[in-house]
């Protein structure tokens, strides 16, 4: 079961996803849109004009994507539930805090998967640790989150899931005992 802090809320974010990554004409999307412009498909209440049919319409990327909560932590933990449609001075901060959220958002997802196997009391006691260094109890400011894309925790959280591969083996090893090559 996923943590609810990783899970997308699309009814507390202004959009994000609609507007700050960049994506091209594909298969999964129908149109070429730069970062920090709207989707043109986006209404002017934060909502998909097409989303009952993203993929009918050519869309696909946008039915599959998931933030995993990024978007709404930024909105409402980093920007007090503005948006950048109502505050354009907040748009390319906005934007670059998901950019940065997304990716401790990643690893805490992975952390929450790792947190699952059969750890050492060790690797528990590291596990936590990193997790708080995710997460931290006074939440994060634009310049901590500016500060951990050069910081030594994303390294460190890696390091420590490439630590846990032979647990993770046992996990998807077949009845005989053997764990599946890698």
């Amino acid at each position: 079961m996923t943590e609810p802090m990783l899970r997308a809320d699309c009814t507390r974010c202004a959009a994000l996803c609609c507007v700050a990554p960049a994506f091209d004409r594909s298969e999964d999307f129908a149109v070429d849109k730069p970062a920090g412009v709207a989707c043109p498909n986006l209404t002017a209440d934060h909502r998909c004009a097409i989303h009952a049919d993203l993929t009918g319409r050519g869309f696909a990327g946008c039915a599959h994507y998931d933030c995993m909560g990024a978007g709404q932590r930024v909105t409402q933990e980093m920007f007090g539930g503005r948006s950048w449609r109502d505050d354009p001075a907040i748009a390319a901060p906005m934007f670059e805090a998901f950019r940065l959220m997304r990716q401790v958002h990643a690893l805490l997802e992975l952390l929450e998967t790792a947190g699952r196997l059969p750890l050492t009391a060790a690797q528990r006691q590291e596990h936590g640790r990193l997790r708080h260094a995710l997460d931290p109890g006074d939440g994060w400011t634009q310049s901590s989150l500016a500060a951990f894309e050069h910081s030594a925790l994303p390294a460190e959280v890696k390091a420590f899931l490439a630590s846990l591969r032979g647990e993770a083996d046992t996990l998807t090893a077949p009845r005989g005992g053997t764990p599946l090559p890698t």
